[in-house]
């Protein structure tokens, strides 16, 4: 996963409009908070959907095994 982390990351500009459709509810400033790094991806992912970290890193998990598919 990490290297597909990466990849998000190195990309992030394009990659935020795939984040965003995936969590609808992260807005254009959480997107500048997060800036490519997954933990603060996981903290607003949290805070937007009131879940807990480890149901956040999953779903950050799920969606990555899709992009890699993809």
């Amino acid at each position: 996963m990490a290297g597909a982390w990466d990849r998000i990351k190195g990309n992030w500009k394009q990659a935020k409009g795939e984040v965003q459709k995936q969590w609808g509810k992260l807005t254009d400033d959480d997107m500048d908070v997060i800036e490519g790094e997954r933990e603060k991806l996981s903290g607003q992912i949290q805070a937007r959907y009131g879940i807990a970290k480890d149901e956040a890193d999953r779903q950050i998990n799920d969606w990555l095994d899709r992009a890699e598919t993809r």
